[in-house]
């Protein structure tokens, strides 16, 4: 079986990480790609957070495990701070799975209205603070090797097709 290859992205709430997963699997289903999304932000919510029992990763191995099983070898993961955790989701994976990390970026005002479709009131300024200090935290920790994307007017196909190069996962028998 193929090694396991996955596209971790990560980014600040608002920023389109599921926008381009979504966009990234059309594209993929369009070449008849085989792969899988997986929203990582869904494996672990939970009150209160039991992000100290690593859950998050402990559904990703359970969820990979059963994709293997019928052939997958290719993952989009999107969590916010999935390239910062880049190690714990290839061991989740099994290991071997060359990884590559994607940070998406956008400017306050961007995600301001971004958020603003989705969230209104205490819920808004909530996401909006939140947002804004991860950003921060994911641009200082982010590692060198990690690809940055800014997402400010790129539509979600365009960033699809700049997230698939950076990939490699297309080869000329796949394009």
């Amino acid at each position: 079986m193929a090694n396991p290859q996955v596209i971790l992205i990560g980014g600040r709430s608002g920023v389109g990480k599921s926008s381009a997963a979504f966009a990234l699997h059309d594209l993929l289903s369009d070449h008849d790609v085989q792969h899988t999304v997986i929203e990582g932000d869904n494996l672990d919510l939970a009150h209160p957070a039991p992000w100290k029992h690593r859950l998050a990763e402990r559904n990703l191995a359970s969820m990979w495990a059963n994709y293997r099983a019928l052939g997958y070898h290719r993952l989009i993961y999107t969590n916010t701070v999935s390239v910062l955790e880049a190690e714990a989701l290839r061991d989740a994976v099994g290991g071997t799975a060359e990884v590559t990390c994607v940070l998406l970026r956008a400017s306050d005002a961007s995600i301001a209205q971004r958020l603003g479709g989705r969230e209104q009131g205490e819920s808004l300024r909530r996401h909006l603070e939140r947002s804004a200090r991860i950003a921060g935290r994911l641009d200082r920790a982010a590692p060198d090797g990690v690809h940055r994307i800014e997402t400010d007017g790129l539509t979600p196909q365009a960033l699809a097709e700049q997230i698939l190069d950076l990939s490699g996962w297309m080869t000329a028998e796949e394009a």
